[in-house]
């Protein structure tokens, strides 16, 4: 288990080396007022402790994602541990960072707003709808996998209907009330739960000795499936989500000083790639290679995997815990995605949030149209959601370039994950069946010219943009004398 082993240390030393290098290039100024002082509403904006807020940002983007993916990942062989490392140290990390610190210099503004200030007025609309969009698919992935596996939990005696309605019910409360309520209160528990879960498998991996692949570039997937583009994003948390996008403004709403932001935003990053690399090299060593692992994902699903690798690591009674663990997860990103397109779209028309009612009448319709999706397919949501969240993504990793250029800072670490990410999502979309269905060939060379033609209105607007100044903040110079 070396390679599993120097890949933890690598995920590890990269947030004290690259997390201080993007930091630096950032420039945080931990004397500037933070929204959750200068907009305090009591609601959505208020100051919250940095351990507090780091551990509730960890739960809010690790769903089943660093969990599921990763061990459907397991199937290409050890290169899912290449993306894991890389993608987590150089895109993933480097887009939560960046897009925590640009939204707390600009008034905790979701993506959508960010969006419309870095990249036009008419990128407000589309990214608001695309954003919208992915959030009703996390909040009803996240209400269906949780289910089934409460359902297998108690071994089918009470039916999944009963778990999707409590879970429902969670989420509106946790959509509706302030967030220092229940996410603020629960949050800090369920953390400490995960990452008992966690390194409890890590440590039995170790302890047991087991036969973790070692590095190989060789692509193992029994059905041949090909590793670009599908990899990346079949393994999205724990190496890059765009989904992290929508909930990092949620946090930077209540972090109180922009210091706190390498741990919170780029740190809790790095500890879902940990995550997703434990449960990789589980799946990669327990079920003897990818042909039975694929077996397993086709008879008793991944979250019955997930069962399996803790009861068969941790014993019944820590496994239990550990498992409970997996269940929690899932239903703790789905919360913060429906109180997040709360937020968006409450941000997009203009309504305060301080009464509860305005809360309700925005958030019941979204809950409406995610219960009519429940009853769709789940393989194909999951597809379109793999599919919505990279390309959120790609939105994130360009409006922190433009930022930084604008800013006469080092744009790169920014620009070449979204390049990568660009050409990546559309030759997925491109060759898909739930897409346009062309020959890879022919997808791969209309994703990499689509890229090239962003690139070029890019650099263009981010000319102008540079050239004319464009604010880059909110003046928040005036807050003391007025508070």
């Amino acid at each position: 288990m070396i390679t599993f082993l120097i890949a933890l240390v690598l995920l590890f030393v990269g947030y004290f080396t690259y997390g201080k290098f993007v930091e630096k290039v950032f420039q945080p100024k931990a004397d500037r007022p933070t929204p959750a002082y200068t907009q305090a509403d009591g609601v959505d904006y208020l100051p919250m402790g940095k351990n507090k807020n780091a551990l509730i940002q960890l739960i809010s983007i690790a769903g089943v994602g660093p969990i599921f993916g990763p061990i459907m990942g397991a199937l290409y062989g050890p290169v899912a541990f290449i993306w894991i490392v890389l993608g987590c140290i150089f895109a993933g990390a480097v887009h939560d960072y960046l897009t925590g610190m640009i939204s707390i210099r600009n008034g905790g503004a979701h993506l959508p707003e960010l969006a419309g200030r870095f990249l036009g007025k008419a990128m407000k609309h589309v990214v608001n709808a695309f954003s919208i969009l992915l959030l009703l698919l996390v909040g009803t992935v996240f209400v269906a996998s949780p289910a089934d596996l409460l359902y297998d939990l108690v071994n089918g005696s009470v039916p999944v209907i009963i778990f999707v309605v409590l879970i429902f019910i969670y989420f509106l409360l946790a959509t509706v009330l302030p967030i220092n309520k229940i996410i603020g209160n629960i949050y800090p528990y369920i953390g400490a739960l995960l990452l008992f879960s966690t390194v409890g498998i890590g440590v039995a991996l170790v302890w047991h000795q087991a036969p973790i692949p070692e590095l190989s570039l060789e692509n193992t997937h029994p059905a041949g499936a090909a590793i670009f583009p599908l990899l990346f994003l079949t393994i999205s948390c724990g190496a890059l989500s765009g989904f992290h996008a929508t909930q990092s403004p949620i946090i930077s709403r209540t972090t109180q000083n922009e210091s706190q932001g390498r741990r919170i935003f780029y740190g809790m990053m790095i500890a879902e790639g940990m995550i997703a690399m434990i449960w990789a090299a589980a799946a990669m060593s327990l079920f003897d290679g990818p042909v039975s692992l694929n077996e397993l994902i086709n008879t008793i699903g991944t979250g019955g995997i997930v069962s399996e690798i803790s009861t068969a690591m941790l014993g019944p009674v820590v496994g239990t815990l550990a498992i409970l663990g997996v269940i929690i997860l899932p239903i703790t990103s789905g919360d913060t995605a429906f109180r997040s397109a709360r937020m968006i779209i409450a941000d997009y028309i203009k309504v305060p949030q301080a009464k509860i009612m305005n809360r309700i009448w925005i958030a019941a319709p979204l809950f409406i149209v995610s219960i009519f999706l429940t009853t769709v397919d789940f393989t194909m949501l999951w597809q379109y959601f793999n599919w919505a969240n990279q390309s959120t993504a790609v939105i994130a990793l360009w409006i922190g370039a433009m930022f930084l250029y604008i800013a006469r800072r080092n744009y790169w670490i920014a620009i070449i994950p979204a390049w990568f990410m660009s050409v990546t999502a559309t030759a997925y979309i491109m060759n898909a069946p739930i897409g346009f269905n062309l020959p890879m060939q022919v997808s791969v060379i209309i994703s990499i010219l689509f890229t090239v033609l962003l690139t070029v209105l890019f650099f263009r607007a981010a000319s102008k943009r540079r050239a004319s100044n464009h604010p880059l903040e909110d003046d928040v110079s005036d807050w003391k004398q007025s508070a």
